[in-house]
């Protein structure tokens, strides 16, 4: 449902918002010389269609500069000579398309607007690949969890008003800087060079989260392979890999059972159980000292991962999950081989899958006994909760980290538009899809664990988890309950491989777009192809750590460093930057251009304090409630790995001061002052990449210069044109 929504609105969302006086007909405007224009002189469109295409401007009528050779549907051509009389322009047809005299129709250019770079083959390519990259696995294994342990319901007041206030302006904010650019996270900033170590940042940041993010989707792989058989080999404790502490269910005393204290492996247990008619001890159940340890447990401990006692001990690489890992990036790699062209075709499956498994495991869930229990244990509103400063804190958190603002992706994402998409709707659309997903994604998951919880014999709190707990313990321990556990098994797991993929198509695009950008290089060649097969070999390398017996360790410290603190600094100075460098009114100028309208002063009032203040204060808050990094509670880092920790954070961070004294120092200027202003100042070629945007602006942005090409003046358009 969410899904259809969203694809109505996006079809209701025309490709251009046009100015005041300036109406643009529904095709494309190729660069052309002014003998290749036809005039079509002063008539009135009823219902003018904005579109990327020739200029209509008039005070009384519209006037429209035509492509030269257009082609009508029936074969006729207009303008065919240079002095052609004016050909009128009829209204709309049936089809929304401009009619001339003779019946020929104006047919809208299909092709990419920005040659060199491309664009999004449609807006639903788009809205589709946004969608996927926003709504990712922290969606479905890290919202319910902390939703329940902040108040329930009373979760989502905190919840909805950190959208309100961090959310949506600064992933509004970053969807129009990459559009109106059209450039990566490190291009954009030559609207301040002095800050041009954000981008860096932001690139390095989705460098290390996309070597283990993809580690992810080959645990997903590995449990959907498994998947595929009679009998879930978690299903049960009768495996070479369990461990003696395993249980179907919870230790509870039951009628005619009796307990009986037995040591294993030096440690004191007490077991309930009942004799047979042979004297042999069945039914058992390990309690008392220690905790039950479920079948699905000891699967992906002691097989799944086979995993070492500590992050000191690497114990060689697992093969089956080494094999996973090169399957998953085979995926990436070929669904990403032509770019967006490619993988804005794959997120039609991968962004849509998941929400047909949601339904279908909701369905499954609520006609199970025990469901309404979890539903309840999420949803029930614990309101003196609010008055706690850490339930806000989680709330902004999540909704920062949910929306994947501050990690290039989203500047990558929007650069590929057309300059006058309308990317404050696409705002909208995504921020609230991704939010919706989250909540949804809590009822889908507490009525399977409220199942699961009543099965075993335990409170709803007992099973909850969140993270790979959740995914690759608690949850395949739920499906193994419900009637034909593989078939399920097989959806959830193609479910976390979909919801995965998307997001590491956006981050390994961040990743390569920034160097195609920077070397000059084309985003629609061979070069490019090459440039990604070339990063996913280096990231899968890298990679191979997380795979080892000891990989677990690595993937949670990468996964609590690289892309926590870091992130946060990223953002506090990009809007800070934005807005109180490069101007608030600069950039609301920018934005009218592309949209044609100014954002309002809530807008400008997020954008320059009040985003900026409350990720300062999350900032401040983690610092202060800073402890060492654990595994499951339990396990505490040796000082070594918190100080390769740290340095992560370093990585993703340092750039942006490193690179900013390189820019003063290069900068001209006989004072310091001088050498900071200029290095304030935006870059000669900032602005729009196309000069047929640029000249929308013509005080503040001047046409690029380029040797090979001169600039006519038309007397027919109100911009020059190539030839």
């Amino acid at each position: 449902m969410l899904v259809l929504i969203s694809l109505f609105i996006c079809g209701s969302v025309p490709s251009v918002r046009s100015r005041p006086g300036v109406i643009r007909a529904g095709f494309s405007r190729p660069q052309l010389s002014r003998t290749d224009y036809v005039f079509v002189s002063r008539v009135l469109l009823p219902q003018p269609s904005a579109g990327p295409g020739g200029i209509l401007t008039a005070e009384s009528g519209t006037a429209i500069v035509a492509p030269r050779g257009l082609s009508g549907r029936d074969g006729n051509m207009t303008g065919d000579t240079p002095n052609e009389q004016p050909t009128e322009l009829k209204q709309l047809d049936p089809d929304g398309n401009y009619k001339f005299e003779n019946g020929s129709v104006a047919v809208e250019d299909e092709g990419d607007e920005n040659k060199e770079r491309g664009n999004w083959s449609n807006k639903l390519d788009f809205i589709l690949s946004c969608v996927g990259y926003a709504v990712g696995l922290g969606n479905v294994w890290r919202f319910p969890y902390l939703a329940y342990q902040n108040g329930g319901g009373a979760f989502l007041v905190p919840y909805t008003i950190m959208l309100a206030c961090a959310g949506l302006p600064i992933f509004f904010l970053e969807l129009a800087f990459g559009q109106f650019s059209s450039q990566g996270p490190v291009g954009v900033w030559k609207a301040i060079p002095l800050l041009q170590g954000v981008g860096v940042c932001m690139v390095c940041v989705s460098f290390l989260v996309g070597i283990y993010y993809n580690v992810i989707i080959a645990y997903a792989l590995f449990y959907l392979f498994a998947s595929f058989t009679s009998y879930l080999p978690w299903s049960d404790c009768d495996n070479p890999w369990n461990t003696p502490g395993c249980a179907t269910k919870a230790c509870q005393q039951t009628v005619n059972a009796t307990f009986q204290n037995i040591t294993l492996g030096g440690e004191m247990y007490s077991m309930f159980g009942m004799y047979d008619e042979n004297g042999t001890w069945v039914n058992g159940t390990y309690c008392g000292d220690k905790m039950r340890t479920s079948p699905s447990e000891d699967y992906w401990n002691h097989y799944a991962l086979e995993i070492t006692p500590g992050i000191h001990e690497t114990g060689g690489v697992k093969w089956q999950l080494a094999l996973s890992l090169v399957l998953a990036w085979v995926i990436v790699f070929f669904s990403m081989c032509k770019g967006v062209k490619s993988s804005g075709k794959v997120v039609y499956f991968t962004a849509t899958f998941p929400y047909f498994v949601l339904v279908i495991l909701l369905i499954v869930g609520v006609l199970q006994d025990g469901h309404l229990d979890g539903v309840l244990f999420f949803i029930t509103p614990k309101w003196e909760r609010l008055k706690e400063a850490k339930v806000w804190k989680d709330a902004a958190t999540q909704i920062f980290y949910s929306l994947s603002a501050a990690w290039g992706g989203l500047i990558t994402m929007a650069s590929y538009n057309r300059f006058q998409n309308n990317c404050y709707k696409d705002t909208l659309i995504v921020s609230l899809m991704n939010c919706s997903t989250s909540i949804f994604a809590g009822f889908v998951i507490f009525s399977i664990l409220g199942f699961m919880a009543k099965q075993i014999g335990v409170d709803v709190d007992d099973v909850a988890a969140s993270g790979p707990g959740l995914a690759f313990i608690a949850y395949p321990e739920a499906l193994t309950k419900l009637p034909v556990p593989p078939i399920w098994a097989i959806l959830f797991f193609l479910m976390l491989l979909t919801l995965g993929l998307d997001t590491q198509f956006a981050i390994i695009e961040t990743v390569v777009t920034t160097v195609c950008d920077q070397f000059k290089i084309k985003h629609t060649g061979i070069k490019k192809t090459l440039s990604t097969l070339g990063f996913c070999i280096l990231m899968f390398l890298l990679g191979l750590l997380c795979v080892t017996r000891s990989g677990l360790y690595w993937v949670n410290l990468i996964d609590n460093f690289a892309a926590s603190y870091s992130l946060m600094v990223i953002a506090i100075t990009e809007m800070l930057g934005i807005s109180w460098i490069y101007g608030i009114n600069n950039f609301c100028r920018d934005i009218k251009m592309m949209v044609g309208f100014e954002p309002g002063w809530y807008w400008k009032a997020t954008w320059a304090v009040i985003s900026p203040g409350l990720l300062i204060f999350i900032f401040i808050f983690s610092l202060v409630e800073y402890t060492p990094p654990t595994l499951n509670d339990t396990y505490i880092y040796p000082g070594w790995s918190q100080a390769v920790a740290w340095l992560m954070v370093l990585f993703g961070t340092i750039w942006i001061p490193a690179i900013a004294i390189y820019r003063i120092a290069v900068s001209p200027g006989d004072t310091f002052m001088e050498r900071l202003k200029f290095a304030c100042k935006p870059a000669p070629d900032w602005g729009p990449y196309l000069n047929q945007h640029r000249e929308l602006d013509t005080e503040r942005y001047k046409p690029k210069p380029d040797p090979s090409k001169q600039i006519v003046n038309d007397p027919y358009a109100d911009v020059g044109t190539k030839i």
